[in-house]
């Protein structure tokens, strides 16, 4: 029996990187495989089919994923005490993908995406689902840290909310967390308002607009005390190859702040 879903809006975006983590894991030579995704995407009732045109959003997503894969697993193999929060968790695989069902986890989500993420993934031990907003800082009381290192995950989350909803939770991060990084998806400030010519979300009946994006990344460290950057990750400075000519304009010195997609490494404390 397939799996209905009722999601819409922001919550319907997760659907995305799913399906595209699932058709890559298709390919000979794929970026990333992901075959619980393919699992998931065969059992949920859904049109996935209308993103298989989006070429530029599945190279993101693919690229993104590598990225974030690799940074974790650098953090977790640096600290095998680490606890890891996953903001906007959707149905995000990369605790089981990457065999960390040893690692303390905790997936975040607003509670219709959370509900639909049971059927798929059970709590455990060492696993937790919290179904809540982000901005319900409620959820903070729920993560049992211990002075453990943290790593936050915020992956296709920020450019979907206002600066000014933003910076009180990256100040509330910084408070309660003493040991946290965090890896932090950001986009370029001409995608701002742009979502109906993005070559996925413009497939969706409801699409989110995007509400935030920054030209330099060093902006962040105003948002709160101590906050840092460590490291920082444009999409198109990988796989150049599958990009073509975007890649290559996107990659110019006087349009890349504008427009490229990053992947930023941040200390909070």
């Amino acid at each position: 029996m397939m799996i209905k879903q009722n999601l819409s809006g922001i919550p319907e975006t997760l659907l995305i990187p799913l399906a595209i983590r699932a058709s890559e894991s298709e390919k000979r030579e794929a970026i990333v495989r992901d075959f619980k995704a393919r699992e998931i995407v065969s059992q949920i009732d859904y049109d996935f089919d209308k993103f298989k045109s989006a070429k530029l959003s599945h190279l993101g997503v693919c690229i993104r994923t590598m990225l974030l894969d690799n940074a974790l697993l650098k953090f977790v193999n640096e600290h095998d005490d680490c606890l890891v929060i996953n903001l906007g968790a959707g149905l995000d695989t990369r605790r089981e993908r990457l065999h960390l069902d040893k690692t303390i986890w905790y997936d975040l989500d607003v509670p219709e995406a959370i509900e639909l993420r049971r059927n798929f993934f059970q709590a455990s031990e060492n696993y937790n689902l919290i179904p809540k907003s982000m901005f319900d800082f409620s959820w903070f009381d729920e993560i049992q840290d211990e002075g453990r290192p943290v790593m936050i995950i915020a992956e296709g989350l920020f450019m979907y909310f206002e600066e000014d909803r933003l910076k009180p939770l990256m100040r509330k991060l910084t408070e309660r967390f003493s040991k946290a990084n965090m890896l932090l998806e950001v986009m370029g400030p001409l995608i701002v308002g742009k979502s109906k010519h993005h070559d996925s979300l413009s497939k969706m009946e409801d699409a989110p607009e995007f509400k935030w994006g920054i030209k330099d990344s060093n902006e962040l460290t105003m948002w709160a005390p101590g906050i840092k950057i460590l490291d920082e990750w444009c999409y198109f400075d990988f796989y150049k190859e599958h990009a073509g000519i975007i890649g290559y304009i996107v990659r110019l010195p006087f349009i890349r702040p504008y427009i490229a997609p990053r992947i930023v490494s941040l200390s909070l404390a």
